[in-house]
């Protein structure tokens, strides 16, 4: 079988975009789901490399489900039959593999919506999200004072879905950044169609780095919205994540460095809908160091993050290598054990605020 150029590669994967902005908004709802199951089951049988990632993640949830007293979830007993083979404790592997079908499928349906959000009247995205919770208020209260405000959230639900109920309920419009995807065509068709939502977007690189604009937007008391659980720039501060030890993004630099609001979010799919939770502020600590102070905001960010992935596991959307037993040797080493390394690459050449610690 022929393999085709990274570059034709690309080509196909811009076009297979457009064509999805273009033509599956048009074709009957019932339809565009079907197919979209359909194509998430054939990817689940194949069992190809981003699914066997899917599953060693999803296998971290059953596993930190089992031992949290505080979160209910599937019984974790049994040898793996299927799926990825990881040392440690072991899962039930029906189990895992029904896990991650469902979480396939949900990964298909918030593309089946990325690519129909455009005919989704505002109304049905008001009124199909289900909010639990006063953080809703407490992040317009903030707001309303002039306090920017940070959401981190985990690659769960629909995140543009989100986006567009938020700025419904009050917030004006709200600034997030996204990774820059191949071909730049992807990336493009995603910036546009994100701004046509209402967001301001920010790519990750390629530039002088988002971290100046968004503490500026902060400063001038408004809404940044970050996906969080994942250390895209080498640049992360390192965790306990489900149980074991992660990377994720460096956000908690943003709060320590503007006074920012850090507000845990997750998103779900509910059947007839959509589910969030705005949680409580994670406050900047009194004391320590500037890179402290985000060490221990980052691991209480990630505590909310466990809680809140291991309640919807089927919507967490994380096809990608998270934890460190995963990651490369190399990269490990960057910033290992350095987290004021961490803190000044997400902080870039923007200097502290007068007054902070060092």
């Amino acid at each position: 079988m022929a393999v085709l150029s990274p570059r034709l590669s690309e080509r196909l994967t811009g076009v297979a975009y457009q064509l999805g902005w273009k033509v599956i908004c048009r074709f009957p709802q019932s339809w565009a789901r079907w197919v979209f199951m359909a194509v998430a089951d054939i990817a689940w049988r194949r069992q190809g490399p981003k699914v066997q990632v899917l599953e060693a993640n999803l296998r971290r949830v059953l596993i930190y489900q089992d031992s949290s007293p505080v979160v209910d979830g599937p019984v974790v007993d049994g040898p793996v039959v299927d799926g990825p083979v990881v040392d440690g404790p072991v899962v039930d592997g029906g189990e895992l593999r029904a896990l991650s079908r469902a979480a396939l499928r949900s990964y298909a349906r918030y593309w089946l919506e990325v690519f129909r959000l455009p005919v989704i009247p505002v109304e049905r995205i008001v009124s199909g999200m289900h909010f639990r919770g006063s953080g809703k208020e407490m992040m317009l209260a903030h707001l309303k004072a002039g306090r920017g405000v940070i959401l981190g959230l985990p690659h769960m639900g629909n995140f543009e879905q989100a986006g567009v109920w938020v700025i419904a309920s009050g917030t004006g419009k709200l600034t997030t950044v996204a990774e820059r995807l191949k071909p730049e065509s992807v990336y493009q068709s995603f910036v546009r169609f994100r701004q046509t939502l209402g967001f301001e977007v920010l790519p990750l690189t390629g530039g002088a780095g988002p971290f100046g604009v968004l503490a500026a937007r902060l400063r001038a008391g408004h809404l940044v919205c970050l996906v969080s659980d994942r250390d895209l720039q080498e640049s992360g501060i390192e965790v306990e994540l489900l149980g074991e030890k992660a990377r994720i993004a460096a956000t908690a630099a943003l709060a320590v460095h503007t006074g920012a609001a850090l507000m845990p979010t997750a998103t779900w799919f509910d059947e007839d809908g959509w589910g969030a939770c705005i949680y409580d502020e994670i406050p900047v600590p009194a004391s320590g160091t500037r890179a402290e102070k985000v060490a221990a905001m980052s691991q209480q960010l990630a505590n909310v993050f466990s809680e809140a992935i291991a309640e919807h596991p089927q919507d967490w959307h994380m096809l990608q290598r998270v934890f460190l037993a995963d990651l490369d040797p190399a990269r490990l080493r960057k910033n290992h054990n350095h987290p004021e390394r961490s803190v000044a690459g997400a902080l870039g050449q923007v200097p502290p605020p007068q007054g902070s610690g060092t």
